[in-house]
C-alpha cells in the first residue's frame, strides 16, 4: 500500500523532524568528540536534505532513502540488521521502508507479492489514532498496547507467528483549529462509548487534526510461545475421543516449534500396573518406541542404558543418528523400530509425574542429527501441559475401566482388582480397534482354598418354633373372642370357627410345625376370622376391648402376630451383622500377613471363602509358610467370632447357639470368576468336590453314629490328610496354652459324603470370656448357665 486507507480521516506528514531535533539539543550536552563528530556530520547531511525535516511524500521516500538510512542509523545500527526485525513506516499505515535485512528477508519468502503486513491484523488506524490524540492532546489515560500479531511463511513455506510492536514516539500530533477542541465532558462520553465508532467520528471530525512525524515497527518472532498457546488448547480438550485432526494438529505445532516440515510426531503409554508401554488406545498417534507392536514389557522394549534414562531417571533418550546407535546396542528392539519406520534421529521425552512415568513423548525425523539435545531443551517449555493431559487422560482412563468393571462385573476384592483392571483394558483396546470382544472368565491357578463357618444351631428348627408359639398365641386369643361371641350372640358359626380353632391347636401342640400347615391356618386367619372381628366388637364393650387388644398385637401387613418370629429374625440378623463387621476388620489384619482373596456372605451365619497362592498377588514373592499363617490366624478368629456370638446376644430378645467349623483342603485348586454368572467358582470338574465339600460337611455325621460333627460349644477342623491333622494339633496346643480352647480334643472320623470318602476331623471345646475384667474362661456349660442366670 503506497497511501493512507481511504477512511482515514486526519492529515498525515511523513516528516523527521523530530529525531533532527533530538541530534541537535543532544550536541548541546554532548562531551564525547567521537559522538560530537557523529552528530555534526549527520546534521549537516540532512541539511542538505531539507525534505526530511519539512515533510516528505510517499512517492519521494525512495529518492531519499538514503539519506533517511543516514538519518536513522542510530535507531537502527547496521550491527543488528541481520537480528533485528525493523521497518520504519508512514504513520498510520502499512508502508514501510528502511527495513532491516532480516525483514526484508522474511517478506521476500511470501511469493514476491506485496505483503501487506498490518492488514493482515485487527489493527485499527482511526482507533490508534483517536487514542494517540486523547493521550497526547488531552492527556487523557489511554492504554494503546493492545498486542497485536501477524503470521509471515518462512523459506520453508511455514507460517510463523510474531508479536508486532508499533513505536509512535516520533509522531507529532496537533490540533488544526481550536473548534474542534474537546471538552472534559465530550472526553468522558468516549471513554464510556469505546465502541461507538459513529461517536467517534463525530468528536474527530475529517482533518481536524495533523500527525507529523514517523513510526517504528518492531516485530518478535513468538511462533514457539502461539505452539505452545495452540498446543495446550488441543491438550486441554477432549483427549478421550479418536480424532484424525486433533493428532495432525499436534504434529504440525510441533512442526512450528521445531521449524522442520519431516518432523513426526508419536506418543506411547506408561502402565505402571503390568510394567508395559502400550499404544495409545483412543488415539490413531504412533507409536515408533513399539512399532508395529501395540504392548511391550518395558524390560524387553530397552537396553539398560535406555531404561535408565526413561524409567529411573527421567530424562530425555536423544538418538541423533539411529544407524550408528544401534551398533552400540544389545536389545535393538527401538532401533529396528525406528529404521523400519524410515526414521535417523530421534528424541524419547518422558513425561512424569510425583516420581512415576506417564508416558514418552517421541519425535522422529528422516534426517540425522536434526533432533538433538539442543532443540530437544524445547520440550521443556510443554511438559506441563502435556503432564496435566495425560492425568486426566489417564483419571478418565481409569474411570472407563472401573465403570466396565461394574458393568461386566460384581463388587471386586481388592486383592484381585489389578486382574479385572488388566483385561478391561485388553477389553478397551479391543473395542477400540473395532473387535467383538467380550469380557473373558479370568482364572487364578494353583491357590490354597481356606473355608470357615459359624452357624446358629438348628436354625430352621428354631425360627419354626417362635413362629409355632406366635401362631398358637394367636390362636389362643382368637378362642377367647369368639367364646364371648358366642355368649352373647349364639350363632352356630361361631361354633364352626372355634371347631376349626381347637383342631389347629391340637395339631400344633403335638406336631412340629410345616409350611403346609402354617400357611392354612394363615389363610383361615386372614381370609376367615379376622373379617369378622369388626362385627364382634360392636356386640359388648368386653369384647370390643378384647378385639382391640388382639388387633394391637397383630402384624398390620400380614393380619398375624409375628412377636417371637420377628424376635428370631431381629437377633440372627442383629448377630450375623456384628459378626461379619467383625471378620471385616480381622481381615485387614490377615491380608498384612500376605495379600490374598476373601470373601464372606451371611446365611443363618457367617460364612468366608480365602484363597492365597502367587497368582493372586502380582509381584510379590509366595511361601508356603504364608498359608501356615493364614490358617493359624483363621483358627484364632473363628474363636473370637464364637466368644463375639454370645457377647453380641446379651442385649436381645432371643438366646441363639452357634456351631463352627474349619475346612481344610490339603491340595491347591484353580479359582474362576465365571462372566456369565458374574462370581467366582472353582475351576474344573476334579477341584469341584471341594465345592460338594463345603455344601455338605456340616450335616456330616460322625462314622458309626447319628452325631453332627458340628456341636455347640466346639469348634470341628475338617481334612482328609495326616499333614493336617498334625499341624492343626499344633495350633490347637499353643491355643489351649492361649487359654483359647479346653483340653477336650476328639479325633474322629466321619460318614462319606457324596463323592467324598476318607474325610477325619479335630473337634474342640472352646473356652468363652465373659469377663474381661478378671479374664475368666468358661466352658460352653458354663456359658449357658450364666447365660440363663441373665
Amino acid at each position: 500500500m503506497d497511501k493512507l486507507p481511504e477512511d482515514f480521516m486526519m492529515e498525515v506528514t511523513l516528516s523527521f523532524h523530530k529525531v533532527i531535533e533530538h541530534y541537535r539539543e543532544r550536541l548541546t550536552t554532548e562531551t564525547n568528540p567521537i559522538a560530537i563528530a557523529f552528530l555534526n556530520a549527520t546534521l549537516e547531511y540532512v541539511d542538505k536534505h531539507p525534505r526530511l525535516e519539512s515533510g516528505l511524500k510517499m512517492e519521494e521516500i525512495k529518492v531519499e532513502q538514503e539519506a533517511i538510512s543516514t538519518l536513522l542509523s542510530d535507531l537502527f545500527p547496521r550491527a543488528l540488521t541481520l537480528n533485528e526485525i525493523k521497518a520504519a513506516t508512514v504513520p498510520f499505515s502499512d508502508f514501510l521502508f528502511n527495513k532491516t535485512e532480516r525483514f526484508e528477508n522474511i517478506l521476500s519468502h511470501a511469493d514476491g507479492k506485496e505483503f501487506s503486513l498490518l492488514s493482515n491484523t485487527d489493527f485499527d488506524y482511526f482507533t490508534m489514532a483517536s487514542g494517540l490524540i486523547l493521550q497526547t492532546i488531552y492527556g487523557a489515560n489511554v492504554d494503546l498496547s493492545k498486542p497485536l500479531h501477524c503470521q509471515l511463511p518462512d523459506q520453508k513455506g511455514y507460517l510463523r507467528t510474531y508479536r508486532i510492536t508499533y513505536i509512535a514516539d516520533f509522531v507529532e500530533v496537533a490540533l488544526k483549529d481550536e473548534k474542534y477542541r474537546l471538552s472534559d465532558k465530550c472526553i468522558k462520553e468516549l471513554l464510556r462509548n469505546p465502541d461507538d465508532k459513529e461517536l467517534w467520528k463525530s468528536k474527530f471530525p475529517k482533518n481536524s487534526y495533523t500527525f507529523k512525524g514517523f513510526g517504528i515497527i518492531s516485530l518478535t518472532d513468538v511462533t514457539m510461545d502461539n505452539a505452545i498457546s495452540d498446543l495446550k488448547t488441543v491438550l486441554l480438550g477432549n483427549l478421550g475421543e479418536k480424532s484424525n485432526h486433533e493428532t495432525e494438529k499436534v504434529e504440525n505445532i510441533f512442526k512450528q516449534m521445531f521449524n522442520m516440515d519431516d518432523l513426526q510426531v508419536g506418543f506411547t503409554v506408561y502402565n505402571n500396573i503390568d510394567n508395559l508401554f502400550e499404544s495409545m488406545v483412543y488415539s490413531d498417534s504412533n507409536s515408533y518406541l513399539l512399532g508395529a507392536s501395540h504392548e511391550k514389557n518395558c524390560m524387553n522394549a530397552l537396553c539398560r542404558e535406555s531404561y535408565k534414562h526413561l524409567l529411573e531417571d527421567f530424562t530425555a533418550l536423544i538418538i541423533t543418528d539411529v544407524k550408528n546407535y544401534r551398533k552400540t546396542l544389545e536389545n535393538t528392539f527401538i532401533a529396528d523400530n525406528l529404521i523400519s519406520a524410515g526414521i535417523n534421529s530421534a528424541i524419547f521425552y518422558p513425561i512424569s509425574h510425583e516420581g512415576r512415568l506417564l508416558g514418552i513423548l517421541e519425535l522422529a525425523s528422516p534426517s540425522k542429527y536434526v533432533l538433538n539435545a539442543f532443540n530437544a531443551r524445547k520440550l521443556e517449555d510443554v511438559t506441563d501441559y502435556l503432564k496435566m493431559a495425560l492425568i486426566r487422560s489417564e483419571q478418565e482412563y481409569e474411570t472407563t475401566i472401573k465403570a466396565l468393571i461394574q458393568t461386566e462385573c460384581t463388587s471386586i476384592h481388592p486383592s484381585v482388582q489389578w486382574k479385572f483392571e488388566q483385561e478391561a483394558r485388553r477389553l478397551i483396546r479391543a473395542r477400540a480397534e473395532s473387535s467383538d470382544d467380550s469380557f473373558r472368565d479370568l482364572v487364578f491357578e494353583d491357590v490354597s482354598p481356606l473355608y470357615g463357618q459359624i452357624d446358629v444351631v438348628g436354625s430352621s428348627d428354631a425360627r419354626n418354633e417362635a413362629i409355632k408359639i406366635d401362631l398358637i398365641s394367636q390362636l389362643e386369643l382368637v378362642s377367647e373372642i369368639f367364646a364371648f361371641a358366642k355368649a352373647n350372640e349364639p350363632l352356630p358359626i361361631y361354633d364352626q370357627i372355634i371347631h376349626r380353632i381347637n383342631k389347629f391347636q391340637e395339631e400344633l401342640e403335638f406336631n412340629s410345625i410345616n409350611a403346609n400347615t402354617e400357611r392354612e391356618i394363615i389363610g383361615i386367619l386372614e381370609g376367615e376370622i379376622n373379617p369378622f372381628m369388626d362385627h364382634v366388637k360392636d356386640l359388648s364393650n368386653k369384647l370390643k376391648q378384647l378385639v382391640t387388644d388382639y388387633e394391637n398385637t397383630l402384624n398390620p401387613e400380614s393380619g398375624v402376630i409375628f412377636t417371637n418370629r420377628d424376635n428370631y429374625d431381629t437377633t440372627v440378623q442383629v448377630v450375623n451383622e456384628r459378626l461379619a463387621r467383625f471378620l471385616d476388620r480381622k481381615q485387614k489384619e490377615a491380608q498384612e500377613i500376605y495379600p490374598h482373596f476373601f470373601e464372606r456372605y451371611k446365611t443363618d451365619g457367617v460364612e468366608h471363602n480365602i484363597y492365597v497362592g502367587s497368582s493372586i498377588v502380582r509381584g510379590q514373592a509366595y511361601n508356603p509358610v504364608y498359608l501356615y499363617n493364614l490358617r493359624l490366624w483363621q483358627l484364632q478368629t473363628m474363636i473370637q467370632m464364637e466368644n463375639k456370638f454370645y457377647q453380641y446376644q446379651e442385649s436381645l430378645p432371643v438366646q441363639l447357639e452357634a456351631a463352627s467349623m474349619i475346612l481344610v483342603f490339603g491340595n491347591t485348586l484353580g479359582i474362576r470368576y465365571r462372566i456369565d454368572e458374574k462370581r467366582f467358582d472353582v475351576d474344573g470338574a476334579y477341584n469341584a468336590r471341594y465345592e460338594v465339600v463345603k455344601k455338605r460337611i456340616d450335616k456330616a455325621n460322625i462314622k458309626g453314629t447319628q452325631e453332627r460333627i458340628t456341636q455347640k460349644g466346639k469348634i470341628s477342623i475338617i481334612y482328609t490328610n495326616h499333614e493336617s491333622e498334625l499341624e492343626y494339633l499344633r495350633y490347637i496346643s499353643f491355643l489351649q496354652d492361649q487359654k483359647y480352647l479346653n483340653n477336650e480334643v476328639e479325633l474322629l472320623e466321619l460318614e462319606d459324603v457324596q463323592g467324598v470318602v476318607g474325610l477325619k476331623a479335630i473337634r474342640v471345646g472352646v473356652l468363652y470370656n465373659r469377663n474381661s475384667e478378671d479374664n475368666k474362661r468358661l466352658t460352653f456349660k458354663d456359658l449357658l448357665q450364666e447365660l440363663h442366670q441373665q
